[in-house]
């Protein structure tokens, strides 16, 4: 088994887990809670065009904000607790800066990891893969997002410590410095803070979805992407 890390595009012809920390996969994880099924879009006005014809809840951001004419921003909180009308299908329809734009390139398997769900994660990477799992850094805009780093090395911790033949276990040197990067988690709920995605949601006044996004192993919830859909495995 091999098992690496990435940023932006995957490595792996077998299983990548897509990782956008601030805040798309955590925003998804957490909706699961809530919604049937989502829908990551690649645009706005791809959005808009799938609501047409399947109906949803429109939900996304471009730059940390709420897009003009949806239903929700990216905030996992308000995502896991949104009310449904009555006439309302339980159908997210998600766009963001990162994630979404990410998974848009993606040909494996994919699955959808955070801090949230790291352990959870790593449990369903390796029964889903069959030789190389490669989790794969958004970052932001093409640039490294050190929150990615550190939520991947909680992943990767976990698979390192659930992988039962450890002779058939090959883990990059990239991987393991994310692993050794993930120990001290005062400090890595400081670098979410600190990063400038994190800088820029408190500025906004989404604090509170940083908050969210730094809690660790709070849920089992995995979304698997498949055939445009994604879904709790």
């Amino acid at each position: 088994m091999r098992v690496t890390l990435s940023f932006e595009e995957t490595s792996s012809n077998d299983l990548s887990v897509m990782v956008d920390a601030l805040r798309a996969s955590t925003s998804i994880t957490a909706a699961l809670n809530n919604f049937d099924e989502i829908i990551p879009c690649f645009s706005p006005e791809n959005a808009f065009k799938i609501n047409k014809k399947k109906k949803g809840v429109l939900a996304g951001e471009r730059n940390g904000v709420k897009i003009k004419g949806f239903d929700l921003g990216n905030s996992p909180d308000s995502l896991e607790n949104y009310e449904f009308s009555d006439d309302e299908f339980k159908r997210l329809i998600l766009t963001t800066t990162n994630g979404t734009r990410v998974l848009e390139d993606i040909k494996s398997t994919t699955i959808i990891g955070s801090l949230i769900n790291a352990k959870s994660v790593a449990k369903h990477a390796l029964n889903l893969s069959k030789e190389h799992i490669d989790v794969v850094m958004a970052g932001r805009n093409g640039y490294f997002a050190i929150e990615d780093f550190l939520a991947s090395g909680e992943i990767l911790y976990w698979i390192s410590k659930e992988i039962k033949d450890k002779n058939d276990f090959k883990i990059s040197e990239y991987a393991q410095s994310a692993i050794l990067a993930r120990g001290d988690y005062d400090k890595i709920k400081e670098a979410f803070y600190n990063s400038y995605s994190g800088r820029r949601l408190s500025e906004i006044g989404c604090k509170n979805d940083v908050d969210y996004c730094t809690q660790k192993n709070i849920t089992d919830n995995v979304a698997i992407y498949e055939n445009g859909v994604l879904k709790l495995v």
